[in-house]
Formats: C-alpha cells, sequence, structure tokens
C-alpha cells in the first residue's frame, strides 16, 4: 500500500517535520476563517505540527486537530496543549458536527481511488452550508517525492469534477506557484467548496 512509506516518513522524521520552519499560509487561513462565524467549529484533516490550529484557536475558533501520525499528534499537541486524535481521513465518521473543514496540504496523500471516499466523508461531517479548503500538488497522475512519499496530484478539472459529482456548492479552484517539504518548486491547486 502506498501510504505505508509516506506514514513511515512522518513517524520517522516527525519532530524534524514539526519543527521545521513553515511560513503559515496566513492568507489562506484568513480567506477560510472570513467564511466562518465566530468560535465556529473546525475540523482540521492532517494537522502535522500543529502551526495552523493555533492559528486558528488563536483567532477564537473551536478547533478538532487530526493527523494519521502518532508521532506528528505528540508535536502537535506539544504546540497546543490539547489532545490531538489519530485518524487516517478514511475512518472519518462525523456527521454534520463542523462549520468548517481545514485541509491543507494533507489531502494530496490520499490515493486517487480513495478520494471520492474521503470527499463523501468530509461532506457529510460538515453542516449545510459548512465549507472546505484543500490543498493538493498539480499534476496529472499519482506518483511519489523524493522521500518516497505518495502523493495523488490531481488536476484542477479532475478536482473540480470530482466535487461536483459530490454534491459541493461554490466549488473554486485557483492555481500558485510554492514549494514544499522537499525544496522542490511546486504548482498548487487550493480548493474551496460548500456543503
Amino acid at each position: 500500500m502506498p501510504l505505508d512509506c509516506t506514514s513511515a516518513f512522518y513517524e520517522e522524521n516527525a519532530e524534524t517535520y514539526a519543527k521545521r520552519a513553515r511560513s503559515l499560509p496566513k492568507q489562506q487561513l484568513d480567506a477560510f476563517l472570513a467564511g466562518l462565524a465566530p468560535g465556529a467549529a473546525i475540523l482540521e484533516l492532517g494537522c502535522g505540527g500543529g502551526q495552523d490550529s493555533a492559528y486558528m484557536l488563536a483567532r477564537g475558533f473551536d478547533v478538532t486537530p487530526t493527523d494519521g501520525s502518532t508521532e506528528l499528534a505528540r508535536q502537535a499537541e506539544a504546540l497546543i496543549g490539547r489532545p490531538v486524535r489519530v485518524m487516517l481521513f478514511q475512518e472519518l465518521d462525523a456527521d454534520s458536527a463542523f462549520d468548517g473543514v481545514w485541509a491543507h496540504a494533507s489531502l494530496l496523500h490520499v490515493p486517487t481511488s480513495e478520494l471520492p471516499d474521503v470527499f463523501a466523508r468530509i461532506w457529510r461531517a460538515l453542516r449545510t452550508g459548512g465549507i472546505l479548503h484543500a490543498s493538493f500538488k498539480a499534476g496529472n497522475a499519482e506518483g511519489y517525492d523524493g522521500f518516497g512519499r505518495y502523493y495523488n496530484y490531481p488536476s484542477a478539472e479532475w478536482l473540480s469534477e470530482l466535487l461536483t459529482k459530490g454534491g459541493w456548492r461554490n466549488i473554486a479552484i485557483s492555481e500558485s506557484d510554492g514549494g514544499g517539504y522537499d525544496g522542490k518548486p511546486t504548482r498548487w491547486l487550493t480548493v474551496g467548496a460548500e456543503r
């Protein structure tokens, strides 16, 4: 299974990964939070070192951080001072529990064949009118990076079609250039959608 190497990477490099110099995606965070009522309930999928959760908590939101890596969850807990649920995206079983789902650079590790189910689980977890933020490394085929981490590398067209079929509304996908942990130039897709 492709996620074994990806999971192993995050377990073995959790502290280095969590404590790396990372620019907070402040512009995207602020845009996402602007679409929510004060104190809204947010589920973070793949919280990594916890920096995004810490920012949202500091802004007064009710954040539920999760990560698939036990070690990364431990790092995030140390930063934010609250429990982080260890959970794979495929285990999400909440029903109309959240106003927003923040999945920044995390769903990009879901095998392409499992993305429809994961998006359906996120849709169910949101209340009507709830919003999703997700970001992906753009491409046209699944693959691996130099660290052996799996990526689904979708195109904007493919994602748009998938979300439309899944019943999402107000789908917006933007593209931008950036980087990643591997230090390589990366084309990013940022997805916003509403249940």
